[in-house]
């Protein structure tokens, strides 16, 4: 299962930072039925595939710190295999429950910032931002949104999709190029993010152009998400190179294809930040 899970996060297009960090969390229950001859075996076991989980996407912060809480919280604090398992069952149940309560708020935080018949802008595909624009609606305010399709895997189109089946929202599809000409009849940018590390926001690619001419038009900009992925220390991030074949399927000669999952936003490009604690100016 752990290795199936390492494989399955590798390939993943369109899943949420915070999904992914469950779905690694809940991959180390598969340790609670291995057998162990002592606890040691168990915390060297639980240390190996904790890494190889973190490894499996090294640009997801929340991947990071939910799998590390486990362990850290395991090794090196109990005397027997069957207490360490037990200790174990309760920090994943804990983690999945902290990453599940934390998003959930963000996106109530979230809501309650949108005004009826506004227009907003945003990119990739953020669970939290889309559950947030979900309950806005279902509290009666009508709502217009120009979502960009996120090249060259086109996860836009998926948030579009998802848009498009919730009653007083209406959803215009863009292309990322096509992202200026629009901004001018939004009301603000509401995106989600992968994480904040030391005053950069990294998120999908494309993020950052948006961004900038955003903050050229005056048009403010929202990044929602829980506030566990906002990193003060211990997380160093790693981009991610996609498989080139996104981007021309057939190679050709001479042409050397460049396709980075994230880029690197500056904070002070955002204006504001909601998260489970509440919203925040930045």
């Amino acid at each position: 299962m752990i290795n199936e899970t390492v494989e399955e996060i590798q390939g993943m297009h369109s899943h949420s930072s915070s999904t992914i960090a469950i779905k690694a969390t809940e991959a180390l229950s598969e340790l609670l039925d291995r057998e162990y001859a002592s606890v040691d075996e168990f915390e060297l076991d639980l240390q190996r595939n904790a890494g190889a989980l973190r490894r499996a996407n090294p640009s997801h912060a929340s991947l990071h710190n939910a799998v590390r809480a486990v362990e850290r919280s395991v090794v090196d604090v109990t005397d027997t295999v069957s207490a360490a398992k037990e200790l174990t069952r309760e920090m994943i149940d804990r983690v999945v429950d902290d990453i599940e309560t934390g998003k959930r708020r963000a996106a109530e935080n979230a809501a309650e910032t949108f005004d009826d018949g506004e227009t907003f802008m945003t990119h990739d595909f953020s669970s939290t931002a889309l559950a947030a624009v979900e309950t806005a609606a279902q509290e009666g305010h009508y709502l217009d949104a120009y979502v960009m399709e996120a090249r060259p895997r086109y996860i836009g189109r998926g948030t579009a999709r998802m848009l498009s089946a919730i009653d007083r929202v209406e959803p215009h599809l863009i292309v990322d190029n096509a992202m200026g000409h629009f901004l001018q009849e939004c009301d603000r940018v509401v995106i989600g993010m992968d994480c904040i590390v030391d005053d950069t926001l990294y998120n999908r690619v494309g993020t950052f152009p948006l961004a900038a001419t955003a903050n050229q038009l005056d048009v403010p900009v929202v990044a929602v998400g829980s506030g566990a992925k906002v990193i003060e220390e211990g997380f160093v991030f790693e981009n991610q190179q996609r498989d080139p074949a996104e981007v021309m399927l057939e190679p050709v000669e001479g042409i050397t294809i460049k396709n980075p999952a994230y880029d690197a936003t500056p904070v002070e490009l955002i204006d504001t930040l909601i998260t489970d604690t509440g919203v925040h100016d930045v």
